[in-house]
C-alpha cells in the first residue's frame, strides 16, 4: 500500500469525513477574531462556491481608538494596526492560511466587510 500525501500511514479505512458548514463557520469566526482582535461572537462568517473552491465572507466591527485620543496622539492609530482598510487587507492572508490549515478546506479568497467599529483604549497588534 503506497503512502498518500496528507494521510497518516497505516491501513486505509472505508468511509468518508465531512466538515459541516457550522464547523467551517465556527472555525472561520474564531480565526478571524484571533487575527483581528475582536470577540468571536461579533464575527459573522458565510461561505459560497467560487468555481469549486470556497469563498469566505466575514462581517465584523473593528476596534478603534477614541477620536479625542487620535486628535491628541495621531500615532495611536498605528498601535491599533493602522487604518481600518489596511488592517482588513493585512488580515486576509493569515485568515485564509489558518482556516485552510485547520479545516483542510480549499479557499479561493477571504472578503472582509467592516460593519462597524468599537471604541476601545487599546488592542493587541500581531
Amino acid at each position: 500500500m503506497a503512502a498518500v500525501p496528507g494521510r497518516p500511514p497505516g491501513p486505509s479505512l472505508a468511509g468518508h469525513n465531512r466538515i459541516t458548514t457550522q464547523a467551517l463557520s465556527s472555525t472561520a469566526r474564531a480565526v478571524a477574531a484571533d487575527v483581528l482582535g475582536v470577540p468571536p461572537d461579533q464575527v459573522r462568517a458565510a461561505f459560497s462556491d467560487d468555481h469549486g473552491l470556497l469563498a469566505l465572507l466575514l462581517s465584523l466591527p473593528l476596534p478603534v481608538p477614541p477620536l479625542a485620543r487620535v486628535v491628541r496622539e495621531p500615532d495611536v492609530v498605528g498601535t491599533f494596526g493602522g487604518p481600518l482598510w489596511a488592517r482588513a487587507d493585512a488580515a486576509r492572508s493569515p485568515i485564509l492560511e489558518r482556516v485552510e490549515e485547520l479545516t483542510g478546506a480549499r479557499l479561493s479568497r477571504v472578503d472582509i466587510r467592516i460593519i462597524g467599529s468599537t471604541v476601545t483604549r487599546g488592542v493587541r497588534v500581531r
